[in-house]
């Protein structure tokens, strides 16, 4: 076997160009292929990423009816919703893959916000503690927290995100301005961004980013929950985000929060759910799952295009092994004249075509992965290189070497010495 692959080499290294070009074939299709698994491959990790909170693992628990998402203010009756007591949180906290949870008001306010003589203003208002903001992957990066004083003294403090101060203040340092919440005035303590990389979805419409990021609001503003009440004068439900103990876990965790909030309904309600409020978890892991599928199905179809190059690349092979035993009938008949056997002449040009595919293949990974990074700065696309997919690559072109390979050996083999011996 060493001697057959040292005149493998020697062959390929004695007809460069004709060995170069018969592996283009080759090197073209798994360069593709291992581009597009790369992309791909890339594509979907930040798509999850993205989705489920840049490796925060936490799922919201919001209150729904018939599928959409109601708050307090949208006017719609939430007499039998479960009110989230401290007891029922640490139970919560309890549950199978949820390692931590935390419980807050929300209202999308859309005309009960001014700022100076701006009254525009549409916001997420959230009534929570501290340990919202951490449990969302936010970091302060001007002023501060919520701290211990703004709920023991029921300040009228707020935290607000990066989108909130582009949508109010036009590049004024927001810290310490004051802004009126339905006629009730919030002062600016602290701004906060996400924890989140560069890759962006493309969500097209309103409808994709509601479904996507469950808001439609321009901005997120943060206030005590010990406010909550002076603002919106009435009782509502807490809406409830936890933190998954793995990012795998975060359907179970989610499922898990809503069913025990659930099972608080009165008996009497159970057969009338789906037409009442009820507790449900935003599976973001499987909405990027779809993301994922969609991304893999369009890469499985891409990858069945590159594959007809390895087809006609397998095919030059083939072409080039019939004319090198063309070329050496002589030498195959010597060889038979001096007791070589027909598995020794079918083994060396098995060996010679797996060889010639196999450097074929090395050099199509090579260029696959240049070709990946070239794409991902070129279309600034994440790329995510596939140690499976090069490992299937090289593996699939020593087999093209073989199966196209076949036909040419064996034809040697069967050659007649005394025949070859006269061959001109």
């Amino acid at each position: 076997m060493i001697e057959n692959i040292r005149l493998s080499f020697q062959g390929i290294i004695g007809h460069k160009m004709r060995s170069f070009l018969t592996m283009l074939g080759i090197i073209i299709g798994i360069a593709s292929i291992i581009a597009i698994v790369s992309t791909i491959k890339g594509t979907n990790d930040q798509i999850k990423n993205s989705l489920v909170g840049s490796g925060t693992n936490v799922v919201n628990i919001n209150t729904q009816m018939s599928g959409m998402q109601v708050l307090p203010n949208d006017g719609v009756d939430m007499s039998k919703v479960p009110v989230i007591s401290e007891k029922m949180l640490e139970d919560i906290k309890n549950l199978p893959g949820i390692a931590d949870a935390v419980r807050y008001y929300k209202a999308n306010e859309y005309n009960g916000l001014v700022y100076k003589n701006k009254s525009d203003i549409q916001l997420a208002i959230i009534g929570s503690n501290a340990d919202y903001l951490k449990l969302n992957g936010y970091q302060v990066k001007a002023g501060r927290n919520l701290i211990k004083e703004d709920f023991t003294k029921i300040r009228n403090v707020a935290v607000l995100d990066d989108a909130a101060v582009d949508n109010i203040f036009d590049g004024d340092d927001p810290v310490g301005k004051v802004i009126e919440l339905k006629g009730i005035p919030f002062t600016v303590v602290g701004v906060v961004s996400k924890m989140e990389g560069d890759f962006e979805i493309n969500l097209t419409s309103l409808s994709e980013w509601e479904t996507y990021f469950g808001d439609a609001t321009s901005g997120m503003m943060l206030i005590p929950d010990s406010s909550w009440q002076e603002v919106y004068a009435y009782d509502q439900p807490y809406q409830l985000v936890v933190k998954a103990k793995s990012t795998e876990d975060m359907t179970k965790a989610g499922k898990n929060a809503a069913d025990y909030l659930n099972n608080l309904i009165p008996v009497s309600d159970q057969e009338e759910k789906n037409s009442k409020v009820t507790y449900k978890s935003e599976d973001t892991l499987e909405k990027a799952k779809e993301l994922q599928n969609l991304s893999s199905a369009t890469s499985r179809q891409l990858i069945w295009i590159a594959g007809i190059s390895l087809l006609v690349g397998g095919i030059g092979v083939m072409n080039i092994m019939l004319v090198s035993v063309t070329e050496r009938t002589r030498e195959i008949g010597l060889k038979k004249a001096l007791g070589a056997r027909r598995k020794v002449i079918l083994s060396q040009f098995l060996t010679e075509a797996a060889v010639l595919t196999s450097l074929g293949g090395l050099l199509g990974v090579l260029c696959g992965i240049g070709l990946s990074y070239f794409i991902s700065h070129l279309a600034s696309v994440p790329v995510a290189i596939s140690v499976p997919a090069i490992i299937v690559s090289v593996a699939f072109s020593m087999v093209i070497g073989i199966i196209f390979g076949l036909i040419p050996s064996i034809k040697a083999s069967k050659l007649d010495p005394i025949e070859a011996l006269r061959y001109e």
